[in-house]
């Protein structure tokens, strides 16, 4: 028997040309269409760009504010102390501590999406490197997640802050919201995405340096977009 997936993708293709490029609208109103799964799916975003990364001047980081946040509840974790750590709980943080949180980690328990540290905390929260540095969980103060506002950073996460990382094969994955957004808030989420990678492109970047772009969901196909409608 033909497993239902399989039928519900091949039905959701069959209208669409995957070597078309899609006004950025339409190709909106295409994923929210084609997100049929009983669960609210994830809308993604895709970037080729045209960068190596193993190159530092070609490195391609940041963050973004979501004008209309991701629909995701986004668990945060504080580095801090005394006044500041008091500072961490009132604005929302789902876990607060210092040596003690930093032992937890150690032992393997990391219950939270997102990490931010006051800059005194920073010697402890070095030591975790190798623990939060392969899960993209490191503070960095150029990500404004090393600060003493802790609790403007914890508003930011909460409300729709997505940090963007170039992968080796010089592409972006974001998530940008649920296929239940609606489609002007979706294509807002997209344009602004699309505005900081532009607008955080390295200095050892030559030629076209957005090659690509593509939206999909969770269980959805991939759609192409034309670049030129995705500008602010």
């Amino acid at each position: 028997m033909a497993n239902k997936n399989t039928k519900r993708l091949k039905v959701v293709r069959a209208g669409i040309d995957p070597e078309t490029a899609y006004e950025l609208g339409v190709a909106v109103k295409m994923i929210k269409d084609a997100a049929t799964s009983k669960f609210d799916e994830t809308v993604e975003v895709a970037m080729n760009l045209n960068v190596d990364p193993r190159h530092a001047d070609q490195m391609v980081r940041g963050v973004v504010q979501l004008p209309n946040g991701t629909g995701k509840s986004v668990r945060i974790a504080v580095f801090a102390k005394d006044a500041k750590a008091d500072e961490a709980r009132a604005a929302g943080a789902d876990v607060v501590g210092a040596e003690d949180l930093a032992e937890r980690i150690q032992q393997g328990e990391i219950d939270f999406d997102r990490c931010i540290a006051t800059p005194d905390m920073m010697a402890v929260v070095g030591r975790l490197g190798k623990v939060l540095g392969p899960r993209g969980l490191m503070p960095n103060p150029k990500l404004g997640t090393v600060t003493q506002d802790v609790a403007a950073a914890i508003a930011a996460q909460k409300g729709g802050q997505v940090e963007f990382r170039v992968e080796k094969a010089g592409v972006i994955h974001a998530g940008v919201g649920k296929a239940s957004f609606s489609e002007g808030a979706l294509e807002a989420n997209v344009r602004a995405l699309v505005d900081a990678v532009v607008r955080a492109k390295p200095s050892g970047a030559k030629g076209t340096y957005v090659r690509k772009i593509a939206v999909s969901s969770t269980m959805g196909p991939s759609i192409k977009v034309d670049i030129a409608s995705t500008s602010l």
